[in-house]
C-alpha cells in the first residue's frame, strides 16, 4: 500500500505530498510529531493523572470495577496512570500501528501488560462482546483527541460513537469538559495575516498605489485556523474591544453530538475601534467540580502567568472575522461562535440571532484564490511595507528605460513594482493555475493586465521564446525517558533510530518568533548564492565549524537566509539584528527558520566555554534538496 506524507520544501518552505512505497518507515512520522512534547508538558500530565485517580476512585466507591476506555492511547502513559491508579482493567486503543506496537513494548516494560489490552483499530471499528475487542462497555473514558482548536482532530465524532457503543450511560470520563474562550480584537498587525493591504510606491511620476481587487477584499476568506503562540504577541499589537467570553463547553461525560451548532453570547465593547480578530484558547477540567483544570490561556488572561506552561503541541487560536466591522464603545453586540465536527468559525451580530431568526452562516470558504495561495506569513510578509521598501530601493538601482524584468516567484507583487518604476517589459512566472488566476485578478485590479505578461509554467520549463524573444520549538526531540514515572524509553530509541533515516539530514521549517530562545554563537555565513550566475550544474558543499561561546544547553541549528538585494540593501528570513550580549534574537515574524534538532541529548556550554559545532551542508541545485549534518563536540566529560 502506498501513502502520501507530508514534507516541508527545503527551498520553498511549502508543504508538499511525497508518495511513499509499503517499505516507507512510519516511525519517521512520530520522529516529526508532537508526541515528544506532550509527554514533556508536565502540567498536562500532573493534570491527567490527578483527574484519573479521582475517576477511578469515584467508580470505586460505587462498588463498582473500574473498567477504562482510553481512545488514541500513543505510548499507553494514560492506560498505565489508570491502571497505577487502581483501575481494575483498561483498553486502549490505538489507529497507528507503529505507535501501537510502541505501546505494547512500552505497557510489557512496565509490567501493564496483564491488566492493560492495546486495541489497533479506529475506535469506531470497536465491537464489544464475548467474541469482540471489550467484553463489555467501560465505565471510564479517557481520551486525548484534542488540537490546538480543541475539535479539529475529530473528537466530538469520536467521543459521539464512544458513548453510543463503548461506554456505559453516565460514565466517568477524564477530561470530564472543555470550555472554549474568546476575545474580540482589533490588531493591523494580525489582519495583515489575513486581507491585502494597498502598497504604496513612490516612482519618478508620483506616488502609485498597488490595490487589491474587490473580490480578494470581499472573501470571507481560509476556513482554517491560524494557531499560534499568543504568549510571543506584544499586547501592543492589538487593542481589546471584549472582556475574554466563555463561548461554549462541551460535557465529555455524557453523549457528545457532533452536528454543527451556533453559541452566542452578547456584550459591551470595551472601545470604539474595527472588529477584525476572534482570539481563542480552551481548556480543560478533569473532574465534575472543575478543581483540576489544564488551561491554554494566554498570559494576560491566565489565572497564574507565574505558572504559565509553555507547550507546543496546543497553543492559541486566531480567527478572521469575514470583514471587518465597525464597533461602538457600550452600544451592545453578539459574537456567534459556529462550530461542525471538524472547525470552529466566528461572525458579529448586532441581534440576537434567536430573535432575528437568522440561519448560521455556513463555514468561511475562500473564493478569491489569495488564501489558497498564500499563507498567514506570507500575507503579511507583502503587506511588509518596509520590506517592500528595500525591494523599491533595490529595483531603482539596477532598472533601466529598457529594462526587460522577469519576475520567478508565484504570486509575488514585484512585478508590478518593476513596472510602476519604469521597465520596459515585464514578465512574471506563475506555475500554478491558482497563482496564475490570482495575478491576472490583481494586475486587472491595477489596470496593467495588458502591460505585465504571465507566462504559466515552472521556471525549469522557460524558454526564450516564452519571453517574446528576449534574453536579457528542541523539546519536541528531546528524549522523554521516564514520564509521571512510568518508562518510555522504548519511544526514545524508537525516534533516535528514525531520525537516522534521510529525514535526519534535513531541516524543519519553524517560526522562531514564537519560541521562546537564545543563540549560543554568532550569527555565520555557510553557503552563497550568487544569482547573477549560471546555476551550477553540481552540489554545492559547505564544511567548518561553529564556536558556542554563551553558557546554556545547545539543542539544535537554525539556517536561514539573507537575500543582498544591493551592497547596501538586505532582507533577511532570519535575525533581523544581531543578538544582544545575552543572545536573545529577533526573528522575522514573517518567515520560517529551518531548524535541525540535534539527536544526541543536549549540551551544556559552561560560563567561559566554548564548545564546536562542526557542520556539512550540500545543496543540490537541481533538485533543490538540502542535506545536512551537525555535530558537537565531546570536549566536555559532563557535558550530556
Amino acid at each position: 500500500m502506498k501513502v502520501f506524507c507530508g514534507r516541508a520544501n527545503p527551498t520553498t518552505g511549502s508543504v508538499e505530498w511525497l508518495e511513499e512505497d509499503e517499505h516507507y518507515d512510519y516511525h519517521q512520522e512520530i520522529a516529526r510529531s508532537s508526541y515528544a512534547d506532550m509527554l514533556h508538558d508536565k502540567d498536562r500530565n500532573i493534570k491527567y493523572y490527578q483527574g484519573i485517580r479521582a475517576a477511578v476512585s469515584r467508580v470505586k466507591d460505587r462498588g463498582q470495577k473500574a473498567l477504562v476506555l482510553d481512545i488514541g492511547t500513543g505510548t499507553g502513559l494514560l492506560s498505565m496512570m489508570a491502571v497505577a491508579a487502581g483501575a481494575d482493567f483498561c483498553y486502549a486503543i490505538e489507529v497507528f500501528k507503529p505507535m501501537a506496537d510502541a505501546a505494547v513494548k512500552i505497557v510489557e516494560k512496565n509490567g501493564f501488560s496483564d491488566k492493560i489490552k492495546i486495541i489497533n483499530k479506529h475506535s469506531t471499528e470497536v465491537t464489544i462482546g464475548p467474541d469482540g475487542d471489550m467484553p463489555c462497555r467501560a465505565n471510564i473514558l479517557i481520551t486525548e483527541l484534542f488540537d490546538t482548536e480543541l475539535i479539529g482532530e475529530g473528537a466530538l465524532p469520536s467521543y459521539e460513537h464512544a458513548h453510543r457503543h463503548l461506554v456505559q450511560e453516565n460514565c466517568e470520563a477524564v477530561p470530564h469538559r472543555a470550555t472554549v474562550y474568546a476575545q474580540l480584537v482589533e490588531s493591523r498587525r494580525m489582519w495583515s495575516w489575513n486581507k491585502l493591504f494597498p502598497v504604496r510606491v513612490q516612482t519618478g511620476h508620483g506616488e502609485q498605489v498597488i490595490i487589491p481587487p474587490l473580490e480578494l477584499e470581499r472573501c470571507p476568506g481560509a476556513p482554517s485556523v491560524y494557531d499560534i503562540q499568543l504568549n510571543q504577541v506584544s499586547p501592543t499589537d492589538f487593542t481589546a474591544l471584549s472582556d475574554v467570553m466563555p463561548m461554549f463547553s462541551v460535557d465529555f461525560s455524557k453523549q457528545v453530538s457532533s452536528s454543527a451548532a451556533c453559541h452566542s453570547r452578547q456584550f459591551e465593547p470595551l472601545a470604539s475601534g474595527r472588529a477584525q480578530v476572534v482570539l481563542s484558547w480552551w481548556d480543560i477540567e478533569m473532574d465534575p467540580e472543575g478543581k483540576i483544570k489544564c488551561t491554554m490561556a494566554p498570559f494576560w488572561a491566565h489565572s497564574d502567568p507565574e505558572e504559565l506552561q509553555w507547550r507546543d503541541h496546543w497553543m492559541q487560536c486566531v480567527y478572521f472575522l469575514p470583514q471587518e466591522e465597525p464597533v461602538v464603545q457600550g452600544s451592545s453586540l453578539f459574537l456567534l461562535a459556529h462550530h461542525d465536527d471538524y472547525c470552529v468559525w466566528y461572525s458579529l451580530q448586532k441581534t440576537s440571532p434567536e430573535k432575528n431568526g437568522r440561519v448560521s452562516p455556513p463555514r468561511p470558504v475562500c473564493d478569491c484564490q489569495a488564501h489558497l495561495l498564500w499563507t498567514r506569513p506570507r500575507f503579511g510578509e507583502i503587506n511588509d511595507q518596509d520590506r517592500t521598501e528595500r525591494y523599491v530601493q533595490a529595483l531603482r538601482t539596477v532598472l533601466k528605460p529598457d529594462s526587460v524584468c522577469l519576475c520567478v516567484s508565484d504570486g509575488s507583487l514585484l512585478s508590478l513594482l518593476a513596472h510602476h518604476l519604469g521597465a520596459e517589459q515585464v514578465f512574471t512566472i506563475e506555475s500554478s493555475a491558482a497563482s496564475h488566476r490570482l495575478m491576472k485578478k490583481i494586475f486587472k485590479a491595477n489596470h496593467v493586465e495588458d502591460k505585465v505578461h504571465i507566462i504559466e509554467k515552472r521556471p525549469e520549463l522557460l524558454t526564450s521564446a516564452d519571453l517574446e524573444g528576449e534574453k536579457d520549538l528542541w523539546r519536541i526531540r528531546s528524549p522523554c525517558g521516564n514520564c509521571e514515572g512510568f518508562d518510555v524509553h522504548i519511544m526514545d530509541d524508537m525516534i533516535k533510530r528514525a531520525l537516522d533515516f534521510r529525514e535526519s539530514k534535513e531541516a524543519e521549517p519553524h517560526p522562531l518568533w514564537e519560541y521562546p530562545c537564545h543563540c549560543l554563537s554568532e550569527p555565520q555565513q555557510i553557503l552563497t548564492f550568487d544569482f547573477r550566475h549560471p546555476v551550477p550544474p553540481h552540489p554545492v558543499r559547505a564544511e567548518g565549524s561553529i564556536e558556542l561561546r554563551r553558557p546554556g544547553r545547545s539543542h539544535g541549528a537554525v539556517l536561514w537566509m539573507e537575500y543582498h538585494l544591493t551592497p547596501d540593501s538586505t532582507v533577511s528570513t532570519g535575525l533581523l539584528k544581531p543578538p544582544d550580549d545575552k543572545g536573545d534574537c529577533c526573528w522575522n515574524p514573517h518567515c520560517k527558520q529551518a531548524v535541525y534538532f540535534f539527536t544526541s541529548p543536549d549540551c551544556r556550554v559552561p560560563q567561559g566555554g566554548p564548545r564546536t559545532v562542526s557542520y556539512t551542508v550540500e545543496f543540490h541545485p537541481h533538485t533543490g534538496d538540502i542535506s545536512m549534518d551537525f555535530t558537537l563536540s565531546d570536549t566536555l566529560e559532563d557535558g550530556c
